[in-house]
């Protein structure tokens, strides 16, 4: 009575076999997938490595003011720039591109399935535990099965990336619309508006800060894979923190990280003032 018995419920070992059996049976399908987002991470990376360094920093600058203030373009020129003096700017370019292209992909499956949650709540209270899960499983789990799907490198980081900053846009995007004031959705309804007009032209507008909140958390957890990705052969700054790691290297590692932590502070600085830009927006539309 004082050990637990020896008792085994094969979970684990059932997991593993779909895994297998979606490996031997589909593997035309990842192919495919393989080959359309290798092929657009390597175009995206591409346009940024043309686009010359000082062109870059001057867009940086113009976001940053735009949506911040002056000093914040400043700073985050400044941030691009130390970047660049660390001899990281390639790395630094694959960086975004792996972010930039798993946001899309999380914002291209996370909204529309926001939207049919805020409608169906069968399907909200289905997905809800799904959500906790992706979003509570440790990162380094997602790592296990997409290497069986897909060879080593930005590919099983970018799917990784995807299942594990999914769950923020989908939940907020169901929030704010759920949060649609009553009153303007009923006024719309009298006027004739059918569903598909109601949710374009006044369900999704008064949701899309509450739905930028969610894009901004998408896009900070994309970023928080970066090192993870590098465990399965992703490229870019997360490479160079892994490769310090093995070699005891102290200056490329804190380079390497403190370029991380710039890219973070200017994605979030950035999204959060287009976040604060949409709510004057909408208070001053009231």
């Amino acid at each position: 009575m004082g050990e637990f018995p020896d008792i085994r419920i094969p979970i684990g070992q059932g997991v593993e076999t779909f895994i297998d059996f979606l490996a031997d049976n589909f593997k035309a399908f990842f192919d495919f997938i393989f080959v359309i987002a290798s092929t657009s991470i390597k175009g995206l990376e591409t346009a940024l490595l043309v686009i010359p360094w000082w062109v870059f920093i001057i867009i940086i600058f113009l976001l940053g003011w735009y949506f911040t203030n002056l000093y914040g373009g400043l700073l985050f020129s400044f941030f691009i720039f130390l970047v660049g003096s660390f001899n990281l700017w390639p790395e630094m370019m694959t960086t975004v591109a792996i972010i930039l292209i798993s946001v899309l992909l999380s914002l291209i499956i996370g909204i529309p399935l926001g939207i049919l949650m805020a409608f169906n709540k069968v399907l909200s209270a289905a997905m809800r535990p799904i959500l906790d899960a992706m979003q509570t499983m440790p990162s380094f789990v997602y790592l296990i099965p997409v290497i069986f799907f897909f060879p080593l490198g930005n590919v099983p980081a970018v799917i990784a990336t995807v299942i594990y900053a999914l769950p923020p846009v989908s939940r907020l995007t169901e929030l704010g619309i759920r949060n649609v004031n009553k009153e303007v959705v009923e006024s719309a309804q009298s006027f004739g508006s059918s569903t598909m007009q109601m949710l374009v032209k006044v369900q999704l507008p008064q949701a899309l800060p509450t739905m930028m909140a969610g894009i901004n958390q998408t896009t900070m957890m994309a970023l928080a894979m970066a090192v993870v990705g590098s465990m399965v052969g992703a490229q870019g700054l997360g490479e160079r923190v892994l490769y310090a790691i093995n070699r005891t290297d102290i200056t490329l590692g804190f380079e390497a990280g403190i370029s991380i932590v710039f890219l973070a502070i200017i994605i979030d600085r950035i999204t959060g003032g287009i976040a604060e830009r949409l709510q004057k927006h909408r208070r001053e539309d009231k």
